[in-house]
């Protein structure tokens, strides 16, 4: 069996490499080979695809993290675009809201000032023509009284 035993003096055993050593190391050594070449190459073969694999569903996974980082980026930007838009609409529509309430109110400001310049023109008028008349009218009564005073008709009156 590889070593043979040389003698039983006492209680040691001495053991001698003998050429069934080489025997079995070559037997060792083709094993070996036969192991590699049925076993750990397959296994091996199949861990690496397996790595292979899992390191490719993580590269892809990671990839499309990234992708939906981005579309969620590009996102939140349209999001953010689309708020300045309708408050730069809304604010210009208030504008021009305002431009038009103020020229609204100038309009009517305008109109009451010529209905106001009208109305005091009439008055105007209006007063002159009653005092044209109290005159008038003053006139004639105190001629009355006049008359009525001294018993005959005084001059200017017209009776």
């Amino acid at each position: 069996m590889g070593f043979v035993l040389l003698g039983l003096s006492g209680n040691s055993i001495q053991l001698v490499p003998d050429g069934t050593l080489i025997l079995h190391g070559a037997i060792i050594i083709i094993m070996v080979a036969v192991l590699n070449w049925t076993l750990f190459r397959p296994i091996n073969r199949i861990l690496e695809e397996r790595d292979r694999r899992t390191s490719g569903l993580i590269s892809e996974a990671e990839q499309t993290l990234a992708r939906i980082e981005e579309s969620l980026r590009q996102y939140e930007q349209t999001l953010r675009g689309a708020r300045a838009e309708g408050y730069q609409l809304l604010e210009r529509q208030r504008a021009e809201a305002i431009r038009e309430r103020e020229r609204q109110i100038a309009s009517a400001r305008e109109l009451l000032s010529k209905q106001t310049s009208s109305e005091k023109q009439q008055i105007r008028s209006q007063a002159e023509v009653a005092r044209a008349t109290l005159s008038k009218e003053a006139t004639r009564i105190a001629l009355k009284i006049s008359s009525q005073i001294l018993g005959r008709p005084v001059a200017g009156e017209s009776e």
